[in-house]
């Protein structure tokens, strides 16, 4: 395994500036982030240390280039909108983007990109199904078609009110997961498997691991405190930041020695990325800095 981190956390970092921080730090590979240009619409969002809207071989030179004199390999290409969006155009703009990383993906040889699949909140499972059903196999056979895995993070995307009740990730359960490889059963489709969103829904994190095991192309390694005084009061009915707070690896839940012992069963072999979202380390560069040094002091032992 190879440890690294996600680099949306360093949005006021220029992409050689994320790889020398990665070089100094040790760590091994950085997921880049490859948002459009433009305004972020929430936290973590819009970040782009990779622009893929005109990317040919000079552009895909260049970030191999600075990674390389870095020493620190690309996990893949992040962009995380929502492409099963109620309203069309915001739809159409991410399956376009989504297109766009996997194109890049190519070029850059990395044959790694990490999206959700989306979600109509307002809308049970099976009503989005259908929409699913249009989306996602033709953006499948274009990954196909450029050699490019598509790893799917299990990030339900609910945790306020404006997404309300169900959150704007389809890919959030083993059920669904089960049911999306059903569905598209291609090599190239799998997960950006996450543990802490198991966490909080209070569901076994380690589990899966077994079933999916051949599905599991990318990790995050983030944590999840669930406050069970506060789940108490008010339920699970609650926006989910009522009564989880996410965290740095070794801060929450997750018995990271046996999730890490986990992965070397079922044979990963692949990228463990540090994703912080840990509010308490948000206050400046520095503490976010921090906060990616602290958790790969956490997580290096049990990697390496």
């Amino acid at each position: 395994m190879k440890l690294g981190f996600v680099s949306a956390i360093l949005p006021d970092l220029s992409l050689d500036e994320v790889a020398k921080f990665a070089a100094a730090e040790g760590f091994q590979c950085v997921e880049l982030m490859c948002w459009p240009v433009g305004k972020a619409e929430r936290r973590y969002a819009g970040v782009t240390h990779v622009d893929v809207a005109q990317f040919g071989k000079a552009e895909a030179q260049r970030v191999n280039d600075i990674m390389g004199k870095a020493g620190a390999a690309v996990s893949g290409l992040g962009y995380y909108p929502n492409p099963l969006a109620p309203n069309a155009e915001e739809a159409k703009v991410s399956i376009e983007q989504i297109r766009r990383v996997i194109a890049a993906a190519e070029v850059l040889g990395v044959r790694q990109m990490n999206t959700f699949i989306g979600r109509d909140w307002t809308k049970r499972v099976d009503d989005n199904w259908p929409r699913f059903k249009e989306v996602w196999p033709p953006l499948v056979r274009f990954a196909e078609d450029h050699g490019v895995r598509i790893g799917i993070e299990n990030c339900p995307m609910y945790f306020t009110a404006d997404e309300w009740p169900s959150g704007k990730n389809l890919a959030h359960s083993p059920a669904v997961w089960r049911r999306m490889f059903e569905e598209i059963p291609s090599k190239n489709f799998g997960l950006n498997y996450d543990p802490s969103h198991l966490v909080w829904q209070q569901m076994d994190y380690v589990k899966p691991l077994r079933e999916f095991k051949d599905r599991i192309f990318h990790v995050h390694a983030k944590d999840a405190k669930l406050h069970q005084d506060r789940l108490d009061d008010v339920g699970i009915m609650a926006t989910p930041l009522e009564f989880h707070t996410p965290k740095l690896p070794g801060r929450g839940d997750v018995d990271w020695a046996r999730f890490i012992g986990a992965l070397r069963e079922i044979g990963y072999d692949g990228p463990v990325c540090i994703e912080v979202e840990d509010r308490e380390y948000e206050g400046s560069l520095e503490r976010r800095k921090q906060a990616l040094r602290e958790s790969g002091a956490f997580l290096r032992p049990l990697i390496t």
